[in-house]
């Protein structure tokens, strides 16, 4: 039986893929920044699991405006590192697991999710940027990769408490695949920010990390906090943080069973006028 055995949450800046690409990790705006991530590269490597139930959004690259589904899951064998305008990044395609992506969409959907199955997509720094903050820079990526993408850029965008459920539907989905399996579920996106308008390079640090205290320990309560908070106190792009409670909606607490550790913490500000949130929880 295949089994969810953490969850990890982080920002996916594409300015931070353009540090690590361009070499400048190193530098003092970014050392802060990547120090936060020097446990989780340590852990990653200890605890490398055989999948990860990556959720995420598009930035324009796989969808567009003409056609943008709420919830998107790649069933493809590999996925390339698209070209955002100035081309792919550097790292290494994404290996995917069709069988269990086939399987988590099959079980999903007849919980009554509607799902959009994606059998070619490229995938962008949503993606990306997590996998290198984790992974570090390799030659391949150290285990396959299911890309989930969910609609947080064109209104209307799902609701916490939908993202949530959804969670806790895939954690069924993977509880009934029959391989013995071990799978990482990662919810990425935020911290607050806004990209534009009278509002643009709003962060909201007392907010971000009263997000992550009710993540840890009221993931339930959280669910139910409505669009309009995330965009007021969050900014207009805060809304990314719903992608957070597909990951915490999968532990094992939720339906049940014991709470999860958690392992590492991370915040910090500012990346690129963006607040960056870090966690990761352990199923026990």
């Amino acid at each position: 039986m295949a089994r969810i055995t953490a969850s990890v949450y982080t920002s996916h800046v594409p300015a931070i893929g353009a540090a690590i690409d361009l070499k400048k990790t190193g530098e003092a705006y970014w050392q802060p920044l990547f120090k936060g991530y020097e446990y989780s590269k340590q852990w990653m490597k200890e605890n490398t699991p055989d999948v990860i139930f990556l959720v995420y959004n598009d930035h324009a690259t796989a969808f567009s405006l003409d056609m943008i589904p709420t919830f998107a899951i790649g069933t493809a064998a590999e996925f390339a590192p698209a070209d955002e305008g100035w081309g792919p990044r550097p790292v290494p395609k994404v290996i995917g697991h069709p069988e269990l992506a086939s399987h988590i969409a099959q079980s999903v959907i007849q919980d009554d999710f509607d799902l959009t199955i994606v059998n070619k997509m490229d995938v962008d720094h949503g993606l990306t940027v997590p996998l290198s903050l984790m992974c570090g820079e390799p030659q391949a990526w150290p285990c396959a990769v299911i890309p989930f993408a969910v609609n947080v850029v064109q209104y209307p965008v799902p609701s916490g408490r939908r993202c949530f459920q959804l969670g806790q539907a895939i954690r069924r989905a993977v509880a009934s695949y029959d391989d013995d399996l071990k799978v990482q579920i990662w919810g990425t996106g935020g911290m607050s920010h806004q990209l534009q308008g009278a509002r643009a390079g709003l962060i909201n640090a007392e907010w971000d990390n009263r997000f992550l205290d009710r993540l840890i320990d009221d993931p339930a309560g959280l669910s139910e906090v409505p669009h309009i908070e995330y965009v007021r106190e969050a900014g207009s792009e805060g809304i990314e943080l719903v992608m957070w409670l597909i990951a915490r909606g999968a532990m094992a607490d939720i339906d049940g069973g014991p709470r999860p550790t958690v392992k590492h913490r991370f915040f910090h500000v500012p990346a690129s006028n963006t607040a960056v949130g870090h966690l990761i929880l352990e199923n026990n």
